[in-house]
């Protein structure tokens, strides 16, 4: 029965070049690597490293139960106020992952009685979070302040949330923030902000939200992943302290999901550590992606995402191939991961690049995309 029913479904996505397929990387692999998300270099830092060894001797390799049975340690404590004190707001609820806290947060408040403004190029993980949400949803233009004013202005929901991300995974861009802010204060709503290419990136390292001056504010809620700048896994809630009260009580992916592993914990808060004393780790994430940018004829990204628009899918699949075989990795994104539905090369700029690499880079990924154009 499942080889009727998948069969030609797959046989539709390779027809359209669109199947996807793991690959395993060895742990010795050589290559230049653009298409991960370890922005700051730090996955395989001796601190962080040595961080995680320590914390398995101390507590093992797991949390052992949900956050509300024995699975909240004092590395999940220590994690949570050193991320709230870095980002400026006054507390955090940790996830086992990025997804989990939009998620969490998303379906917490949403339901009956509660409007959920997105924009049209937001991460799966809020796509899904306002389909389980209950909520009306209002889907609007992508980076359109009037459209979300003027969803929020006609809604007859007594709540309403606008959901955006500071930097969009995709195409790099910038959300404006302080417009939207501002649009959701007139009219008594909350803007949730995802700072998962954000953190470690933008505002000196702190965030976008940080950056525009809205860390702290009642009305801003921000969520954001361990698993890029901070070279971990997990994800984190941030906002008022009365927020984290109500997702311990009614989050169901923080509920009934077993807590992020101490190891984890201890990783994000050694990298955390690095970011805060090392600011020039930052700056090269920008120096590197203008770089990529320029060599490619496209415009600078606003994070470290460069975004390479291809003819079709199949020519971004042979151009990451061509990549692939000259020893630099990229990453190639097709429907229906790209929001606009065109066809990319997606490039990360990381702070760990080294000046010979981003050479080889710089020569390798233009000479790929011109032999398959």
């Amino acid at each position: 029965m499942l080889e009727e029913w998948l069969a030609p479904k797959a046989a539709a996505l390779e027809s359209r070049g669109l199947t996807r397929r793991l690959r395993p990387r060895p742990a010795d692999e050589v290559l230049i690597d653009l298409a991960g998300n370890d922005y700051l270099g730090l996955a395989r830092d001796p601190r962080v490293v040595e961080a995680v060894v320590d914390a398995v001797r101390e507590w093992g390799a797991g949390a052992t139960a949900s956050r509300l049975v024995t699975g909240t340690t004092t590395l999940h404590a220590e994690l949570e106020s050193s991320l709230a004190e870095y980002t400026g707001h006054s507390s955090g609820l940790v996830f086992s992952s990025g997804y989990l806290a939009n998620l969490g947060v998303v379906t917490a408040l949403g339901g009956p009685g509660t409007l959920l403004i997105s924009d049209d190029h937001v991460h799966a993980s809020l796509v899904d979070a306002c389909r389980l949400s209950r909520s009306r949803v209002e889907v609007v233009p992508h980076n359109d302040v009037d459209a979300v004013t003027k969803a929020l202005a006609e809604r007859n929901e007594p709540h309403a949330i606008v959901l955006v991300e500071s930097v969009y995974s995709v195409l790099g861009d910038a959300a404006p923030l302080e417009a939207l802010a501002a649009a959701a204060l007139k009219h008594d709503a909350v803007l949730l902000v995802d700072e998962a290419h954000g953190l470690g990136v933008t505002g000196g390292g702190r965030g976008s939200v940080a950056a525009a001056g809205l860390a702290g504010l009642d009305h801003v809620i921000v969520t954001m992943t361990l698993s890029k700048s901070l070279a971990s896994q997990g994800g984190v809630v941030l906002g008022p302290v009365l927020l984290r009260e109500h997702l311990i009580n009614r989050a169901r992916p923080f509920i009934f999901d077993t807590g992020l592993t101490p190891a984890s914990c201890a990783a994000a808060l050694a990298a955390l550590r690095i970011l805060a004393e090392e600011p020039l780790r930052t700056h090269a994430i920008h120096t590197t992606a203008a770089r990529l940018a320029a060599v490619c004829n496209v415009t600078p990204s606003a994070g470290a995402v460069v975004s390479v628009p291809m003819p079709g899918p199949r020519e971004a699949v042979q151009a990451a191939e061509l990549c692939l075989a000259n020893g630099v990795r990229v990453g190639s994104f097709r429907p229906p991961s790209v929001p606009d539905g065109i066809s990319r090369l997606r490039l990360t700029a990381h702070a760990g690049l080294s000046a010979a690499d981003l050479n080889r880079a710089c020569e390798v990924i233009p000479t790929a995309i011109q032999q398959v154009s």
